[in-house]
């Protein structure tokens, strides 16, 4: 396969998620057994659930959804004209991938494949099933790619190159376990949010999509605000009010129940609104239905402040604060650019 086919392929990947999404009853993409297809993906939907409470079908439908956008051929084309993807020799690029969200290692799996690799993914155990059903999928799309697609849940087979995602502990140990491979070893981030005090109700209720998407176990999802000193936190639980239904999932319910008493018997002044609580600390990394906030006083000195722990951060939600930042709602919807931990994925592996 050339890179247009891959491209195209991809594409019509994007087609076939967007007419199952709206519930067509035919493809536009060229594809045998639609209505089989379609039928499966919501087996698969569901049964993922089943395996992983916190998957919900509405989370995984909205992972689906931002994969069929981003997956059109205009953004591709776009997003890969930056590079000068020559015919190189395949490398077996090894990826091991994370479980907090569904489809979470998906950007990998494109990467690797529509830059002419042959990919070796080791699944979390908590996202097995989406992967290999969006895999078929592109097989049947396009044929050329069942020899370039491995799954293992053993031992990683031979490969040149790797691709890791963990925690700062883990990451520790891939950096020991593959310091003879080429490698992208990523760690924990997470984003922030700087709030003036002047934002606009439409503003703060899309940052609660920011808070809330995923139920805030993504890497990009907003686990800190910087507020100025006589930040009025009123405004914004009025704002976050629309996501209170988050409190009737279980597994969300027992984190909220659980963080907040721990706080409460600790003595921490905390804020608290009924499903989520604030309190201020200067961690960046903050439990499930807990925020941590802290103040500030001077703009400059907290741009300083946050350039010199960039290591932690994986972006900055805000308005009119740096060149870098990502407006209100849109945290959970990263642009195929958008690399993690800001490391250039496709470069690299134009690397090998």
């Amino acid at each position: 396969m050339d890179l247009n086919q891959r491209i195209t392929a991809f594409s019509n990947l994007s087609l076939f998620l967007k007419n199952f999404l709206s519930d067509a009853t035919k493809c536009e993409a060229t594809l045998n057994d639609f209505e089989h297809l379609k039928e499966e993906l919501q087996r698969v939907i569901q049964t993922a659930n089943r395996h992983n409470a916190w998957f919900t079908p509405e989370h995984i439908t909205q992972a689906l959804s931002s994969w069929s956008a981003a997956l059109q051929k205009d953004n591709l084309t776009a997003w890969l004209d930056a590079y000068a993807i020559n015919s190189s020799s395949e490398k077996r690029v090894a990826v091991i991938m994370a479980g907090n969200l569904p489809l979470v290692g998906f950007h990998d799996f494109l990467s690797v494949l529509i830059t002419g690799h042959h990919l070796v993914a080791k699944l979390s155990s908590d996202d097995q099933l989406l992967m290999p059903f969006l895999a078929k999928v592109l097989i049947s799309i396009e044929p050329g790619f069942d020899s370039k697609i491995t799954f293992t849940k053993e031992k990683l087979p031979q490969f040149d190159a790797v691709i890791a995602t963990g925690s700062n502990n883990t990451a520790r140990y891939f950096e020991y376990y593959f310091k003879n491979k080429p490698s992208i070893i990523r760690k924990n981030r997470n984003a922030v949010a700087v709030l003036t005090g002047n934002e606009t109700k439409q503003q703060l209720e899309a940052l609660g999509d920011d808070i809330f998407g995923y139920f805030g176990m993504g890497c990009r999802s907003v686990a800190k605000l910087y507020v100025p000193q006589n930040y009025d936190f009123d405004t914004f639980f009025n704002a976050m009010f629309k996501q209170q239904d988050v409190i009737n999932h279980h597994k969300y319910a027992n984190n909220y129940d659980y963080n907040k008493a721990v706080y409460l018997m600790s003595l921490f002044p905390v804020l608290d609104n009924g499903f989520m609580v604030l309190k201020e600390d200067t961690n960046f990394s903050s439990p499930i239905s807990v925020v941590f906030y802290e103040r500030y006083t001077d703009v400059e000195t907290l741009k300083a402040e946050l350039q010199s722990k960039a290591d932690q951060i994986q972006c900055i939600v805000a308005d009119d604060f740096i060149d870098e930042e990502v407006a209100f709602g849109q945290a959970q919807n990263p642009k195929l650019y958008d690399y993690a931990d800001g490391v250039d994925t496709v470069a690299f592996l134009l690397k090998l």
